[in-house]
């Protein structure tokens, strides 16, 4: 395919992880790639946005500056080789990821932690450390209890306790839900402990698409999970991992499977898969980029979430993310609430976050009709986002700079997600040990 170059920046090597000058192109086909030549492994293309250029360039609607981390590492390397964050990064962290074990009660197929070894993860002394150390960069920020699977930690409620010492007042919990799923009380109890909202993994309906991307049949446990989340006040937010082949037909399915379990279902949380990590599927030669899977939730909810009501990010690189929010009538109809001004500040992401996602204060005796009126109208808000992770294929590096989801390191401090989790074609690790 013939390619007419329009920018410059630059990415990475998918073999051997070497910094190279790279290109946004558009192809003959009229979509949007990724260029770059490696002096030893030859040359690469990847499509980036299935769409034409006049969309890309629009899409961005937030450019950079104004936000740079308050406290950073010197930058000697460059990116993306000193993470931490470095005096580069253009942008202050919004949610970080705690990884409290590398044990998991799955082994999937597809897993950017490579997940499933014996190690118990960090002692409470440990975290306390990390916890300071993100509160010394600019804390609080959002916080994502991760793993492996943080659900088979006993500690969990000392591990927010430790967290809300120090100020952090949002704690969402990445899980595959078995547990929530299989222990009667267990939502009620990371509920009483302050835990936030769940982020359920929730690939699709079909067992298919669960053995495919898990290595095991889910669907029922999933419905249980949100079963004895909503029983317990904790709120959901379901996150689809897309993969091309898999589910990408389920995207409608999933967000109607939402919707009639709002509102203790808050939202949907799209995830294009990304080729880094354990990942047992091969890239196809057409990525799964945003403006193909906007096109399917429209097409798929049959216009009643339209492609026009989404909108990139602005604390992170549009070309990132998208969301839309809409208020769920009580006859079940939506109102889209508009393409929200994009949130230039980490911290305004953060709060947005906490308060699409969050737990509201239960209602007691003494609420108020004001207080009834704030609390149901938190409440009857949908949201659908997602978040493109880039690979060592489509990794470019002005978008990293813009990350601001990160990784804690007791070493390094706070690492970029795209860079933490930055794998080479033989599986070499850039970051994670």
């Amino acid at each position: 395919m013939k390619f007419e170059a329009f920018s410059r920046t630059k990415s990475v090597c998918p073999h051997c992880l070497r910094v190279l000058e790279a290109e946004r192109a558009v192809g003959e086909d009229g979509c949007v790639y990724l260029l770059k030549r490696c002096p030893e492994h030859g040359e690469f293309s990847c499509l980036i946005w299935e769409g034409p250029l006049e969309e890309y360039l629009a899409w961005n609607t937030a450019p950079g500056g104004g936000n740079a981390p308050p406290v950073t590492v010197p930058a000697r390397e460059g990116c993306p080789d000193d993470c931490g964050l470095c005096s580069a990064h253009e942008s202050a962290g919004c949610c970080v990821l705690l990884e409290l074990t590398k044990r998991c009660n799955l082994n999937c197929p597809v897993c950017f932690a490579s997940a499933g070894g014996g190690e118990a993860g960090p002692t409470l002394e440990e975290l306390a450390a990390l916890y300071d150390m993100l509160a010394a960069r600019g804390g609080p920020f959002n916080i994502q209890l991760s793993g492996g699977e943080p659900t088979l930690r006993g500690d969990l409620p000392e591990i927010v306790a430790l967290g809300r010492e120090r100020g952090f007042t949002f704690f969402q919990l990445n899980t595959n839900g078995l547990r929530l799923a299989e222990e009667e009380g267990f939502a009620a109890r990371l509920r009483g402990a302050g835990v936030s909202c769940a982020f359920l993994q929730f690939d699709g309906l079909r067992d298919e698409t669960h053995l495919a991307l898990r290595g095991r049949a889910l669907a029922k446990i999933k419905r249980r999970a949100i079963r004895n989340c909503a029983l317990a006040g904790l709120p959901v937010v379901l996150v689809p991992t897309l993969a091309p082949g898999v589910n990408v037909d389920e995207i409608g399915a999933i967000l109607r499977f939402a919707l009639e379990n709002a509102p203790h279902v808050r939202g949907v949380h799209f995830q294009p898969i990304s080729y880094f990590g354990r990942c047992a599927l091969p890239a196809p030669e057409r990525r799964l980029t945003i403006p193909r899977v906007l096109r399917e939730i429209e097409a798929q909810t049959e216009g009643l979430m339209r492609r026009a009501d989404f909108a990139g990010g602005g604390a992170e690189s549009p070309y990132c993310s998208f969301h839309a929010s809409w208020r769920v009538n009580p006859d079940g109809s939506l109102r889209a609430l508009g393409r929200r001004a994009s949130c230039c500040r980490s911290a305004d992401a953060r709060d947005f976050v906490a308060g699409r996602w969050g737990a509201q204060a239960a209602p007691d005796a003494g609420e108020d009709g004001f207080d009834r009126f704030l609390r149901e109208a938190a409440e009857s808000v949908f949201t659908v986002s997602g978040m493109v992770f880039q690979d060592a294929d489509t990794l470019d590096l002005e978008r990293l700079r813009r990350c601001h989801i990160c990784e804690a390191d007791p070493g390094r401090g706070m690492v970029p997600f795209c860079a933490y989790n930055l794998t080479a074609r033989d599986g070499r690790a850039l970051y994670r040990r």
